[in-house]
């Protein structure tokens, strides 16, 4: 079985070590994956933020939104985008005076379970063929979410199967040599573990089952009350980058390049990666959908499936006060 029991303490432990990093003069520090295209990079290449918020802005890659949680109890890391909600729950749970900040990218094709071909396994006969079998998943992650949250659907029971923590990149060489039989990741180590095998769910289907997947905007609360205006800021930029990318046209062709580069991918490969992508604009973000409620009700739905997994205590009574939708509403006024 998982070591993730011991996630929950680790990073309550850890938040209580240090203070977050507040903006001052040498700038702020923001948390992003590698292998992972999204419409900031653009801005991030360009030194549009270090243009419009006037301070230096320090880009850190990480593996998983553990780390990033982690980094961020340490006072390393000022803003994370984008992080799995999953951590987001697994941490403010934990105790990590953390605030959601908005939805940076919703992506249920692009973080998925691969079997190994010789398994033969599918949906219809998971139950059966998937007890026994060695799986590779980053604990905590919105990928162990929706591996905790597939097993449920599909009656597979998890104490049956040995669960192993790894990085997607990890993962994936692990499926390549037959190390590990099952593959559940994001990124860019997806495609290459389906190489090996089939995905056991598509995109549709767990999202016909409630199993949704996207990814936040997150910081510290200290860092955001301290810094209102570089918040806002630092969102009103996210936003015009997705708002030029969703525009389609001129726009994404200048932008294209220049995101595959940053990201480490193929520009074309990039292009077919950011086509199942879906980046909400900041009025989206603020209905009822998002921030107005959904978020919410789906962040305490999240944290029962960890809960009742081991991975946590016990889930909040509510998520309300750990979602703060006002410094994206002052970017609409920047």
């Amino acid at each position: 079985m998982t070591k993730g029991s011991m996630l929950g303490a680790l990073l309550l432990g850890t938040s209580v070590l240090a203070g977050p990093a507040l903006a001052q003069e040498d700038g702020i520090t923001v948390a992003y994956f590698l292998e992972w295209p999204m419409p900031f990079q653009f801005a991030k290449v360009q030194g549009l933020y270090e243009e419009r918020l006037g301070v230096p802005v320090e880009w850190v890659s990480f593996d998983t939104g553990v780390a990033m949680s982690a980094a961020m109890a340490s006072g390393d890391v000022d803003i994370a985008l984008s992080q799995g909600l999953p951590p987001f729950v697994v941490a403010t749970s934990a105790g990590q005076d953390l605030q959601l900040l908005g939805v940076a990218v919703s992506y249920s094709e692009n973080d998925n379970c691969v079997v190994r071909s010789e398994h033969e396994a599918d949906a219809g006969n998971a139950a059966e063929v998937l007890p026994g079998l060695k799986v590779a998943v980053p604990l905590g992650t919105a990928a162990h979410y929706g591996f905790l949250r597939q097993m449920e659907h599909l009656n597979v029971d998890v104490a049956s199967m040995e669960v192993v923590d790894m990085a997607p990149p990890d993962g994936a060489a692990a499926i390549a040599t037959g190390a590990v039989d099952v593959f559940c990741g994001f990124g860019a180590a997806l495609p290459r573990a389906k190489e090996h095998g089939n995905v056991l769910m598509t995109g549709a289907e767990k999202e016909a089952a409630g199993i949704l997947v996207f990814d936040v905007i997150s910081a510290p609360s200290t860092f955001v009350n301290e810094n209102p205006d570089l918040v806002a800021g630092f969102l009103a930029v996210t936003e015009e980058m997705n708002a030029r990318w969703n525009a389609g046209g001129a726009g994404v062709e200048e932008m294209l390049p220049v995101i595959a580069q940053d990201a480490g991918m193929e520009p074309e490969a990039t292009r077919e990666y950011m086509a199942s992508f879906a980046f909400p604009s900041a009025e989206e973000q603020l209905g009822e959908t998002w921030l107005g409620g959904g978020v919410q009700e789906f962040m305490g739905g999240v944290a029962g499936v960890f809960a009742d997994a081991g991975e946590i205590p016990a889930a909040l009574e509510s998520y309300d006060a750990v979602v703060n939708a006002e410094p994206l509403r002052s970017a609409g006024a920047q």
